[in-house]
């Protein structure tokens, strides 16, 4: 699959991840766009898909400092984008 897409729901059924299936591959997401520049914007997006799945996950303390960062990249790179900023605050 093309995007994000491919870590928030199954190709084959639809069905949206969730639980330990969805933390696993939120975890997954992140390294798979750790390496690339700041300014990518899958990079920043997976940081989402981590900081999202550890919050609902029941990680709070340590979804924080992800969605943190997020919002951080967000407002360096994409200020902008006012809607974005909005959703990652």
């Amino acid at each position: 699959g093309k995007g994000m897409a491919k870590w928030h729901k199954c190709f084959d059924c639809g069905q949206v991840f969730h639980g330990p299936v969805e933390l696993a591959l939120g975890w997954a997401c992140w390294k798979t766009y750790l390496g690339r520049p700041g300014m990518d914007g899958l990079r920043c997006m997976s940081m989402g898909a981590l900081g999202s799945a550890l919050r609902v996950s029941s990680r709070p303390e340590e979804a924080l400092p992800v969605l943190e960062a997020e919002l951080a990249l967000n407002r360096r790179y994409w200020s902008h984008d006012e809607a974005d900023i909005l959703i990652a605050q």
